[in-house]
């Protein structure tokens, strides 16, 4: 299959772009295009085969529930059956934004999209490219992250093209994406709203809008049946072991050290603090703040190549604000935790 590739701004999207993009969407292919979270991999969510491209081209299990993607709030009124109260809050609170609401479906999206469940999740993008897209399909659009299956998320074009080249059938290029990791999402089906993932939309500012919020305890674990993406199968892997290290930096040093008398070719990924205190390794400085850190996750991720180092190590850091999601994703992503 060829890919076709369209560059487009970020602000001012080309219309002709748009519009073939969404030829080919409304044709029941499928098209990656960027979201403020991560580059998604969208096809029409009300068509079943269209659908199952989005998991042969990802390698993605069909028990995996997938995203709708809508431009307005109208649009995402025509997927549920109703919103409760303090769904409500939160979308008008949060959306457009990297927020996914799981509502009670109607059923008008296709079974794959929902994995079989009586409920749909649901989100506004808040991306101009997005947006413009998916005003112009006037339809929902199911698209998980735009990546092989297990693997980092994307959060360029690039990323997107050495996953998925040949396997789909456009991608709109509008450059890196902004908060660098999935929304959060949140099952508001129950009284209270459950996080079943952590993302760009933290705890603290969902609960100054709906009060009471729970953290689903499937995040430690596995889910069975799970409600959203993510909670079922392992993510973000990179090529190579990836070990968590607590502590400060001379721990991260220390296991540097060990590990390159073992003759192991060592690759880091630190705040730009720790890592200005580390030496003897190929070193990937994150950012200053955790809001930096979630944006160069998944690239640095992609960095580090089997070819090239052995075992990647990753400083932990502390779960406030979006550190929640990045400790998320690398939790995940990890083969071992080191406490040295």
């Amino acid at each position: 299959m060829q890919t076709k590739r369209w560059n487009v701004k970020t602000e001012q999207p080309d219309q002709q772009a748009i519009a073939e993009a969404v030829d080919l969407l409304q044709n029941g292919r499928t098209v990656s295009f960027p979201t403020e979270t991560v580059y998604g991999l969208g096809a029409d969510a009300t068509n079943a085969p269209a659908v199952s491209g989005i998991f042969q081209a990802k390698g993605r299990p069909e028990d995996n529930p997938l995203i709708a993607h809508v431009a307005t709030k109208e649009q995402l009124l025509n997927l549920v059956t109703g919103l409760s109260l303090v769904a409500e809050k939160l979308l008008d609170a949060f959306t457009p934004g990297p927020l996914t609401l799981v509502l009670p479906s109607n059923g008008t999206c296709a079974a794959n999209v929902t994995a079989g469940l009586s409920t749909i999740g649901v989100r506004i993008p808040d991306h101009p490219v997005a947006q413009a897209l998916l005003k112009t399909c006037d339809r929902p659009i199911a698209a998980p992250s735009a990546n092989l299956s297990g693997k980092p998320s994307p959060t360029t074009a690039d990323h997107v093209w050495a996953d998925l080249q040949g396997k789909i059938a456009g991608l709109v290029d509008a450059g890196p994406t902004g908060v660098g990791v999935e929304s959060t999402v949140v099952d508001c089906t129950q009284e209270i709203p459950v996080i079943l993932r952590p993302g760009g939309i933290t705890k603290a500012q969902l609960e100054a809008v709906a009060g009471s919020v729970m953290v689903d305890p499937a995040l430690a674990g596995t889910a069975e049946n799970p409600k959203a993406p993510g909670m079922k199968y392992t993510h973000y892997a990179p090529e190579v072991p990836l070990w968590l290290v607590a502590g400060p930096p001379d721990n991260v040093q220390a296991v540097i050290d060990r590990e390159h008398a073992n003759r192991k070719r060592i690759g880091v990924m630190a705040s730009t603090e720790t890592a200005a205190k580390l030496h003897s390794a190929r070193i990937i400085p994150l950012g200053s703040d955790l809001r930096s850190v979630a944006a160069n996750l998944y690239d640095a991720l992609r960095v580090f190549k089997s070819g090239d180092v052995d075992i990647i190590l990753c400083e932990m850091f502390s779960k406030t604000d979006i550190g929640q999601a990045i400790m998320n994703r690398l939790e995940k992503a990890a083969t071992d935790f080191v406490d040295n």
